[in-house]
């Protein structure tokens, strides 16, 4: 399995789309698509370290994965400056019975093949119905892998993508919220090139990533939803039981500050929606997203 992502597939492996149509959910499947919605709510209050096997090709097990260092404290979005630019992603999430929605940005100056390689794939639709493969607690969560598109091809989930990689541009670290690519172990992959889709979200500051992975961008708004996400009931390979889709992801280039719509005691800021992204309507009320 691709763990962040190792792939153990064969070279060369050839990755097609799964044809329109989703077959009936097994009994398994089901139960766990109704035990998702209850267990929405309850997620947010569990607790407790989960321990499960690093993201070095499988190869390293780590049992804590508490931050070992102090992270620079991230830049405010609603503190941008006017004539700032920025290129944001929009990802739409299904799962508990909610739609949600995750705003990150794209380091484009940082990791310009990795992005490039990122808006394709967002271009052509590679991303729209795949799942989220991978979630640990308190450390990531993971999804773009091509085959989980097919339901059907669910013990292959996390071996996908191989059919393109993109150069190492590690410069940036692994901070709460930082979106980074996936790819093969060192074994086998010495100059760490990213797989050409998989992407993860890192849920805490782990040092223990940094230079080996890399780090194209950086949640701005949605973070609470990836750590529900962590917290679902997952198999031996920490995949979520009940399917967790990306229904889409959209790119807005942003210029200027995101504006704070809401903020609940101890809740992470909801930043409004970029005006680029609202219609003619929305932009004139400047409603909430």
């Amino acid at each position: 399995m691709l763990a962040l992502a190792a792939l153990v597939a064969a070279p060369g492996q050839e990755i097609t789309r799964t044809p329109s149509g989703t077959p009936a959910l097994p009994p398994l499947q089901r139960l766990a698509n109704e035990a998702q919605q209850a267990l929405f709510s309850a997620a947010d209050r569990a607790t407790g370290p989960k321990t499960s096997v690093a993201p070095n090709g499988g190869q390293v097990t780590t049992t804590a994965r508490k931050a070992t260092f102090s992270a620079p404290k991230l830049e405010d979005p609603s503190a941008w400056k006017k004539d700032s630019h920025h290129k944001l992603a929009i990802m739409t999430v299904s799962f508990g019975g909610n739609v949600e929605e995750v705003m990150f940005e794209l380091y484009s100056q940082d990791a310009p093949m990795t992005v490039s390689n990122f808006l394709d794939n967002v271009e052509t639709g590679a991303y729209n119905g795949l799942a989220f493969h991978r979630a640990i607690q308190g450390f990531i969560v993971q999804t773009g892998d091509p085959l989980t598109a097919d339901e059907a091809s669910r013990e292959r989930w996390g071996t996908g993508g191989e059919g393109k990689s993109v150069p190492a541009e590690i410069k940036r670290q692994h901070r709460k919220g930082a979106v980074a690519m996936g790819r093969k172990s060192d074994k086998t992959n010495p100059d760490k090139k990213s797989n050409g889709y998989q992407f993860y979200f890192s849920l805490g500051n782990h040092t223990s990533l940094d230079s080996n992975y890399t780090v194209f961008g950086q949640v701005v708004s949605g973070i609470e939803v990836l750590e529900r996400i962590s917290k679902m009931p997952v198999d031996s390979n920490d995949c979520p039981i009940a399917r967790i889709d990306v229904k889409s992801i959209k790119m807005n280039d942003h210029k200027g500050p995101l504006f704070v719509s809401t903020q609940n005691d101890g809740d992470s800021p909801k930043y409004s929606k970029p005006s680029s992204a609202r219609g003619p309507f929305g932009r004139f009320l400047n409603s909430v997203w």
